[in-house]
């Protein structure tokens, strides 16, 4: 007896739900907030009478109410639901304004813990059921109910409706600012952005677990970590760390979200080729902010990859530089990630671990299997709790390692000669609120730095700076400043071209920069050599000159 679903007040529901400019076309919505609505029969409609019962559902065949997939809800309401059924829409009529007796008016709520995703509404007026039509639910951060509440409007427009933003890269030297348009709101970005979840490897395995899981902001950003990057599924961004770039465009080139994504749209879920870590996070910032988690870019300036995950960056050091068959870690000159607005209850009861949490899509270390990272509390971070879920070890280590040197005698003793607890996690960086201006947050990250504290034997004081040059490609705006190289570029180290006060030379490798006293080397078309020089000494190989300032 259903004759028509009119969704005339699409436009006006979407501006009470901040989604105008996600679509003028269709229903977006957020959960934990009523749209109204208007169905017209083929005859009147007396309540009294008659039930009319409205079916939401996602995930299609897997839906349910066990799952909070599926919810039956009625006007008037006497539905019998599962003892154990889950996020429960309501509906309500509206009344204050004179409709004809076939019209009703509604007002339907989906509940603040229904699962993200499209849904398609069916309507049943005695035994006949119709579909009147989809809709999008979309986390709320308007909503005090919704785990992704952000009670600040200014912090509400920054972190989800804001499109134009700026991220942070360089060294703790030289930071710049780069553009980055986020395009959250670009022609099919919600189509786009739920693709995204639905080719995710735990949706392949278990789709209504998966479905269900959406209501989580925890797992839903986990899912999106894992999917901005390529590494174990069809991801979004391929990364590449040094050329060619054969078959792509170097990180370098983008400049925005969007086209990155409409690419690996529009190419059937091909991996976009290729992507450094601040194209990895705007990226995934975008996705996050459509869905409605407040979420920004952070920037970590000397920031620690430990891959042992023992919170110290050791370096083993023999009469020629750095010996890397003891250890793969390393510290990388900056890298970003992101931080997402949510609540934390497997964390406590009390609150005190909700809030921002970091979620790192850069494909680093494996984490339950997957490469991606996060959440993790970064209040849980400040107060050193790395027994916490997500990954809270390692992105510990990124801003609070130590680093611990040792030598390498002649004789293969190895002997520790100096120690720095300061050199990790400098000037942790985001956009500022409603402005253009860099924030720093380290306070939010770790507490003021201590006393410094190095052991010293008797032998030389070694000082490499080992910084992972070709993790993280720079592109700099003017000339570098610092002990950095730019990406890309054979260099050969000539003596008396470092740090003259203190006799500092550097020693370049293809992955790595360090600094020694009193050594030196040069980069030729084969082999890198290594040698102890004096300030007179002539490298033999021609070549480009990195002239420090």
């Amino acid at each position: 007896n259903q004759q028509e679903l009119s969704l005339s007040c699409v436009v006006d529901n979407n501006k009470e739900h901040h989604t105008d400019e996600v679509s003028q076309e269709r229903l977006v919505v957020r959960r934990g907030q009523n749209f109204k609505m208007t169905l017209t029969l083929m005859q009147s409609f007396n309540p009294e009478l008659q039930q009319l019962v409205l079916t939401a559902k996602t995930g299609d065949q897997h839906a349910s109410e066990d799952r909070g997939t599926l919810s039956r809800f009625g006007y008037p309401d006497s539905i019998r639901r599962s003892s154990s059924a889950k996020a429960m829409w309501k509906v309500e009529p509206l009344t204050g304004f004179s409709l004809p007796s076939n019209t009703v008016a509604l007002s339907v709520t989906p509940p603040a813990d229904a699962p993200v995703g499209e849904y398609e509404l069916f309507g049943k007026l005695q035994e006949e059921e119709k579909s009147l039509g989809k809709l999008v639910v979309l986390f709320n951060p308007w909503c005090s109910e919704d785990s992704v509440y952000l009670f600040d409007d200014r912090t509400r427009q920054e972190y989800v409706l804001n499109e134009h933003g700026i991220i942070f890269r360089g060294s703790a030297n030289y930071i710049f600012p780069g553009e980055w348009d986020y395009g959250q709101f670009e022609e099919n970005m919600v189509d786009i952005c739920l693709k995204i979840l639905d080719r995710n490897h735990k949706h392949d395995e278990d789709p209504a677990d998966d479905v269900a899981s959406r209501s989580d902001p925890i797992y839903v950003s986990r899912v999106i970590s894992a999917m901005v990057n390529s590494e174990d599924d069809s991801g979004v961004l391929e990364g590449r760390w040094e050329s060619p770039y054969t078959g792509g465009r170097r990180p370098t080139h983008w400049s925005g979200s969007y086209p990155i994504l409409k690419q690996w749209y529009q190419s059937g879920c091909k991996p976009v080729k290729y992507g450094q870590c601040w194209v990895f996070a705007g990226v995934m910032c975008s996705v996050m902010r459509l869905l409605g988690i407040p979420c920004r870019v952070v920037s970590n300036f000397d920031s620690a990859h430990d891959v042992d995950m023992n919170l110290i960056i050791d370096t083993y050091i023999d009469y020629y530089g750095v010996n890397e068959d003891y250890t793969e870690d390393s510290i990388w000159n900056f890298h970003v990630w992101t931080e997402g607005w949510m609540k934390r209850p497997d964390l406590g009861s009390d609150g005190e671990y909700d809030g921002w949490q970091v979620v790192d899509p850069t494909p680093q270390e494996l984490s339950d299997g997957v490469f991606c990272c996060g959440p993790a509390s970064v209040k849980g971070i400040l107060n050193g709790q790395t027994g916490f879920k997500y990954d809270a070890p390692f992105i510990f280590a990124e801003v609070n390692a130590d680093c611990v040197y040792y030598m390498i005698t002649e004789s293969g003793e190895m002997l520790k000669v100096d120690s720095d607890t300061k050199r990790v996690g400098k000037y942790i960086s985001t956009k500022a609120v409603g402005s253009r201006e860099r924030e720093d947050i380290t306070n939010t990250y770790k507490h003021a730095e201590g006393m410094s504290h190095s052991v010293v034997h008797a032998v030389p004081r070694w000082k490499p700076l080992s910084i992972h040059i070709s993790v993280q490609a720079m592109n700099y705006n003017g000339r570098p400043t610092g002990k950095i190289l730019a990406e890309d570029k054979e260099e050969t180290l000539l003596p008396g071209k470092g740090d003259s006060s203190s006799g500092e030379m550097l020693a370049f490798r293809s992955k790595h920069l360090r600094v020694w006293p009193k050594l030196s080397a040069c980069l030729d078309s084969v082999n890198l050599h290594h040698f102890p020089v004096s300030s007179s000494s002539v490298c033999p190989h021609p070549g480009p000159v990195l002239d420090l300032p």
